[in-house]
């Protein structure tokens, strides 16, 4: 971004080391929630789950993955899936069958085999949508329908950025602060890594703030630096082959129905940030087919599915950097510390408070989007049908704040509030028209 507030397409036109720190910015942006999946993961399987550092490799290259599959046009980078987390939560439970008596470490490969069949699934959608045409798929998509959906993506996530921040408001707020600062007032490069500087920043106040004997709300300690010491400072990533059980693809796989319909409205949210309709070219069949191979090969090694991160959709808006090889960049970050335990522990000792602050921004962006998406092309509101379409999305999904849980046989299927928001749109608006 210049001193005019001009989006920039083609970051080359600032040099190699500004598009290496705005890559960085992309990074730490992923980094928490994506570390997140495998910390939720092991507490599941009582701490014989996921890896991080085979989740940091199967985030940037599945993101170079989806890059090359999409025409390197969208700049999304693909991080960590938390629609997953139910389904590894009942494989851990499950006690019948070959599951009798297995210790919670074997259950994991069969977990990953069940998210290998669900980003295959994507293939089938991707397939219908080849044949019919995206423009018949997008009727159903308008922007009463889509706009809602953005809206959606960022108001739901807004309860993640206060469960954070208030572990340390202080903290939160320094983070916080910090990246309006540089943001309004910044000038050149800190302008455009207002992010990087954010979480910097935050962070050197935060070790200040221990040194001085402060603690977190709970009483914790504000950073936690013994898993440094332990993780050894070069390793290769330990890699685990998927095994495929029917009976955790049946749990693991129904989850694509919800994860393929926050992919549409992910890629909504991108389109409108960058102005541009990837939604048509380089087409949607071409980006769930990236979702889905880039999924598909995280589970093969044994990693958490892959999902588009609406976090780094809110630093495109911030930044207005919208060239997708930064987001390249970040994701070759994320192969490099997938192959260094120690810093990527160091990184993971970032304080949940400056995730928080950050997210403040990052979240209300992604929400901000879908109002633009909705005033931009004129929706109106005094039409009944468009009130009601986008009164049952926004409410659906805000409402559903856990989802929708029901049985099928032996799998437990859980329809996440966007998903659930956008079948009821698309539904809605199919039957008003």
């Amino acid at each position: 971004m210049n001193e005019n507030n001009a989006v920039i397409d083609d970051a080359r036109t600032l040099g190699l080391p500004k598009m290496l720190l705005l890559g960085l910015q992309h990074m730490f942006a992923m980094f928490g929630a994506t570390i997140l999946v495998p910390i939720l993961v092991n507490s599941y399987f009582k701490g014989h789950g996921l890896s991080i550092q085979v989740t940091l490799f199967a985030a940037g290259a599945g993101t170079l993955l989806f890059h090359f599959l999409t025409k390197r046009k969208v700049p999304a980078f693909l991080g960590s899936s938390f629609a997953f987390l139910g389904g590894f939560a009942t494989i851990a439970n499950l006690h019948t069958g070959i599951y009798k008596d297995m210790p919670m470490g074997d259950k994991i490969p069969y977990a990953c085999g069940g998210i290998v069949v669900a980003g295959l699934l994507y293939l089938v959608l991707a397939l219908i949508i080849k044949l019919v045409g995206v423009k018949k798929v997008m009727k159903y998509l308008p922007p009463v329908v889509t706009g809602p959906i953005i809206i959606c993506i960022g108001l739901s996530l807004a309860p993640s950025a206060i469960s954070n921040a208030k572990t340390n408001w202080l903290i939160a707020v320094i983070a916080l602060a910090t990246v309006v600062i540089f943001n309004v007032w910044g000038r050149g490069m800190f302008k455009i890594i207002p992010i990087l500087m954010g979480v910097v920043i935050s962070y050197v106040a935060a070790v200040i703030f221990q040194a001085l004997g402060m603690k977190n709300a709970d009483g914790s300690s504000i950073i936690q630096f013994g898993a440094i010491a332990k993780a050894s400072i070069i390793s290769l990533q330990p890699f685990r082959l998927c095994k495929f059980d029917l009976t955790a693809i049946l749990v693991m796989a129904p989850i694509a129905i919800a994860t393929m319909m926050e992919h549409i409205g992910d890629i909504s949210a991108i389109s409108a940030t960058c102005g541009k309709d990837f939604i048509t070219d380089p087409g949607l069949n071409r980006t769930l087919m990236g979702d889905g191979l880039a999924t598909a090969f995280a589970g093969l090694i044994g990693g958490p599915a892959n999902t588009t991160y609406g976090e780094n959709t809110g630093v495109l808006e911030l930044s207005r950097v919208h060239d997708p090889r930064v987001i390249r960049i970040a994701a070759v970050f994320a192969v490099i510390l997938s192959f260094f335990p120690k810093v990527a522990e160091l990184i993971g000792t970032m304080p949940s408070s400056i995730i928080g602050g950050i997210s403040f921004i990052l979240y209300g962006m992604i929400s901000a989007i879908g109002v633009r998406n909705v005033v931009e092309n004129h929706v109106d509101f005094t039409n009944t049908r468009n009130l009601m379409v986008a009164a049952v999305i926004l409410v659906t999904g805000l409402g559903f704040s856990e989802g929708l849980t029901f049985h099928i046989g032996s799998a437990t299927i859980t329809l996440t509030s966007l998903a659930l928001a956008s079948i009821f749109g698309i539904i809605l608006n199919a039957i008003l028209s």
